[in-house]
Parts: structure tokens; C-alpha cells; sequence
């Protein structure tokens, strides 16, 4: 049963990511922001369950990607797909080119899958922090404290994030991974200080934060290098 029990979290993943869609597409981009949160907890649970049960296996490692090609490819470029078509004035085709990101995510999916220097760390941006990024747009837009809607609704500044999020899928960055394998400071200090960080913007910032958290994340990983 315990070598079962990681999968069964995996699929919860790909679960949340199919109701996802089904909000996206049916105009609910706030409630799909919601699910694309609860399929990241249940991506980053399966791995701890893996590694705590000693569950790992090559179906468990295919059956991750696979339900992160849903929840966390094809969800973020739906979302951009619906934001882009808000825009009035542009060629009917420029939406799709939201699926870009979707496009990248495979790549970088299969690029982790076979890449031997991933296993502490990652190389290129994961594609649940990208996802998060994209899905944090329909709760900056609902709870616009700052406005943004205009800026966030811009069809260049859509495109221009779509561009850069999809170059850093697949770029050859270093980023850190956060798998305690103890909680020493030691050990542990960049994880510590960026999850830290992230608290605080949230609570300072609540949704608006997540695109600032993620580029920390990023910003962390060039000024120190990712192992450990």
C-alpha cells in the first residue's frame, strides 16, 4: 500500500489540474487559481512521501511528469490563452501564442526526466513556479489593491511574460531545490532565508507577491549556487 500512496497523491495532482481547465474554460479564473495551489501542494507532498516511505520508482517518476504536463503546462498557458483574449483590437490567432509557455513546459518536463544533474537541484525554472506565476494574475486581477489591471491586462506585457517565463523553462540557471534533508542552519540557509522572505511578502502583498517570490527564488539561486 505505502508504494502506492505517493502515486495516489500524484494523481490528486492531475486531478486538481483537470478541474482547473474546466473553471478556466468556463470563465472561473479565480477558482482555477485556487486548484493550480492545491495541484502544487499535492506535487510537492508526493515527493515527500516518496522519499519518507522509500517509494520512489520509474512509474512514479513518469506519472509525476505526466500530471504536471496537465496541471502545470497546459493550465498556465489556458490562463494566458482566456487573459489574452480579454484584449480588444488584436489578430484572433495572438491568444494561442499563450500556449507557448504550454509548448516549454513538455520540454522542460522532459529535459528534467532525463537530465542526471537534477537530482538535488534544478536546471532551468520548474514548472510549478511557473504556473504559480501565471496563475497569481486572475488573483492580482480580483483583489487589485495596487492597480495593475491595466498593466497585467496588457496584451504586450502578457506576451513579454509569456516570452520570458518560457525562456527560463528551459534555461541553463541552477536554481535550488527545497528537499531538507535535515533542518540545519548549515545546511540549509538559502532554503531558509527564502522561505522566510516569502512569508513575508505574502503577508505583506498576499497574491501580488507570488511573481516577486518567484523571482526571488531566482535571484537567490544566481547569487549562491544551488547545491545542497
Amino acid at each position: 500500500m505505502k508504494n502506492h500512496l505517493p502515486n495516489a497523491v500524484t494523481c490528486l495532482n492531475l486531478f486538481a489540474g483537470c478541474l482547473a481547465l474546466c473553471n478556466i474554460f468556463a470563465g472561473h479564473l479565480e477558482t482555477a487559481a485556487y486548484l493550480v495551489g492545491l495541484a502544487a501542494a499535492f506535487d510537492f507532498a508526493d515527493g515527500l512521501l516518496a522519499r519518507a516511505l522509500h517509494a520512489s520508482s520509474p512509474i512514479g517518476k513518469d506519472l509525476d511528469s505526466l500530471a504536471d504536463m496537465v496541471s502545470f503546462g497546459v493550465v498556465p498557458g489556458a490562463i494566458l490563452f482566456h487573459l489574452l483574449g480579454q484584449s480588444d483590437g488584436l489578430p484572433e490567432w495572438l491568444p494561442y501564442a499563450g500556449f507557448i509557455v504550454t509548448v516549454f513546459s513538455a520540454l522542460r518536463l522532459a529535459k528534467f526526466n532525463n537530465d542526471t544533474r537534477q537530482t538535488t537541484s534544478f536546471i532551468g525554472l520548474p514548472t510549478p513556479a511557473c504556473t504559480l506565476v501565471v496563475a497569481s494574475l486572475p488573483l492580482i486581477l480580483a483583489h487589485d489593491s495596487f492597480g495593475l489591471t491595466g498593466f497585467i491586462l496588457n496584451p504586450w506585457v502578457l506576451l513579454g511574460l509569456t516570452v520570458l517565463l518560457s525562456g527560463l523553462l528551459v534555461a541553463e540557471i541552477p536554481l535550488f531545490a527545497l528537499k531538507f534533508k535535515n533542518l540545519t542552519w548549515q545546511d540549509n540557509s538559502l532554503r531558509f532565508i527564502f522561505l522566510l522572505l516569502a512569508v513575508a511578502l505574502l503577508v505583506l502583498l498576499q497574491a501580488t507577491a507570488i511573481p516577486l517570490i518567484v523571482l526571488l527564488y531566482v535571484l537567490l539561486s544566481v547569487v549562491r549556487p544551488a547545491y545542497g
